[in-house]
């Protein structure tokens, strides 16, 4: 009787095993170009226009605008100071660079990229900055003031200020009454609602701490937010529940979601690109660990080909530490800048 009934266990367990193996999707990206861009400024988020092919890529001052399909600069949009990201208002054919170094917001014409006004915003150093279609507003995260800036982006006029409950870093919409806040400083989300402009709850990370991207998966109402202590947080977009927590390698700063092929992306600057497969509302794998370049911690989707972009770029060596610099930050090598192409192998 206790052989059969082993027999039996290890008959169960063989069938799971292959029945899960079956189940896994094969899944392989690879670099499959670089696209070479001028000057030797730093950079921080990315921006896809899928309809079009375009890519916004933040550059130090500029934004510089290229064409996926053939790697052209079609153009730049100068004096964006400390330029941290690109939101684009495809449906008012209008974008908005958050400017960090003089605190204000750029608005740009989506089809001429000609600057159309600035916008002075209600606390220090904008970083990522979101437009939501469900109220045509713009959102920035100020990151030295814990609070966001709300813009009206059919007047571009400002018309209110979220207090939030610490350093925001980055932000999510689901397109339907919600927008998720990472907030770095307390490794929590806040969730928000953007008509009324107020916090609806917050939700602790934990054990993520030190949240930087976030991505939404809006239909199943999932969050993932990547984590500095290498971790990314799984949480249920309703409740605040942690659903799962995943590997990810280190200094992350970029998230991305696919809906289409329900795959979450996390950038990581220590030199890969983490690849986790979300096979149902509360199963995620792991699926690949792509090697890209150290400091491509940045990353935009192409939803219309499932393409990944991420920008990267070789230091020069630190120059010595200074009283007055006792931290110096290494210069980039001229000529070494690089929008890394990652797409997955059929």
């Amino acid at each position: 009787m206790q052989k059969w009934i082993l027999a039996f266990i290890v008959l169960f367990v063989v069938s799971f095993q292959t029945r899960s193996t079956a189940q896994s999707p094969s899944i392989s990206y690879k670099v499959v170009n670089k696209i070479s861009l001028p000057g030797e400024t730093g950079w921080d988020y990315l921006s896809m226009e899928s309809s079009t092919g375009r890519l916004f890529v933040s550059r130090g001052t500029m934004v510089q605008v290229v064409d996926v399909n053939n790697g052209k600069l079609l153009g730049t949009i100068p004096n964006t100071p400390g330029v941290h990201g690109i939101a684009l208002a495809e449906d008012l054919g209008k974008g908005y660079i958050s400017d960090g170094a003089d605190s204000s917001v750029t608005v740009f014409d989506l089809k001429t990229l000609n600057t159309l006004t600035k916008i002075s915003v209600t606390g220090r150093d904008p970083d990522a900055i979101l437009y939501d279609p469900y109220t045509q507003r713009v959102f920035t995260c100020n990151g030295r003031a814990a609070n966001s800036t709300v813009i009206d982006a059919q007047t571009d006029k400002v018309i209110g200020t979220i207090p939030l409950t610490g350093s925001p870093e980055f932000s999510a919409t689901d397109g339907n009454g919600k927008i998720y806040v990472n907030i770095e400083s307390k490794s929590e989300i806040d969730e928000i609602n953007p008509k009324e402009m107020k916090v609806l709850n917050v939700w602790p990370l934990s054990p993520g701490e030190g949240p930087s991207g976030l991505a939404i998966d809006s239909k199943n109402h999932i969050l993932f937010s990547v984590c500095h202590n290498k971790l990314m947080v799984v949480m249920d977009a309703n409740s605040g529940k942690i659903k799962a927590t995943l590997p990810i390698d280190a200094r992350v700063d970029g998230a991305a979601y696919d809906p289409e092929l329900m795959r979450v992306y996390s950038s990581n600057g220590a030199g890969t690109l983490t690849i986790v497969q979300e096979a149902n509302p509360d199963s995620f794998m792991v699926a690949q660990n792509l090697e890209t370049q150290v400091s491509a911690r940045t990353v935009a989707l192409d939803s219309k080909t499932h393409h990944l972009y991420l920008s990267a770029a070789e230091f020069n060596p630190p120059p010595p530490a200074t009283p007055d610099n006792p931290h110096p930050r290494p210069t980039i090598k001229p000529g070494s800048f690089v929008v890394l192409e990652v797409a997955p192998m059929k």
